[in-house]
C-alpha cells in the first residue's frame, strides 16, 4: 500500500449554483472551503469523484 500513488486536490472555484450532487461529492472528497486541500490515494473511486467535478477543483501528484 506504500507505494501506492496519491493526489491532492485543491476546491478553486465555489460549489454556489452546482447541482447538489456535485456539493456532496465535494463534501465526501473532505473540500469544505475555498483553497482546502487533501490528500486522497488514486483509486478508481476517488478518480471518478474527481472527475465529476473537475470544473471545481485542481488535482496534483504527491511525490513522497
Amino acid at each position: 500500500m506504500s507505494n501506492a500513488k496519491k493526489v491532492r486536490v485543491t476546491l478553486v472555484k465555489s460549489a454556489i449554483g452546482y447541482n447538489h450532487k456535485q456539493r456532496a461529492i465535494l463534501e465526501s472528497l473532505g473540500l469544505r472551503r475555498l483553497q482546502s486541500s487533501r490528500v486522497h490515494n488514486c483509486t478508481p473511486q476517488i478518480q471518478g469523484m474527481i472527475n465529476k467535478v473537475r470544473h471545481l477543483v485542481r488535482v496534483e501528484e504527491v511525490v513522497e
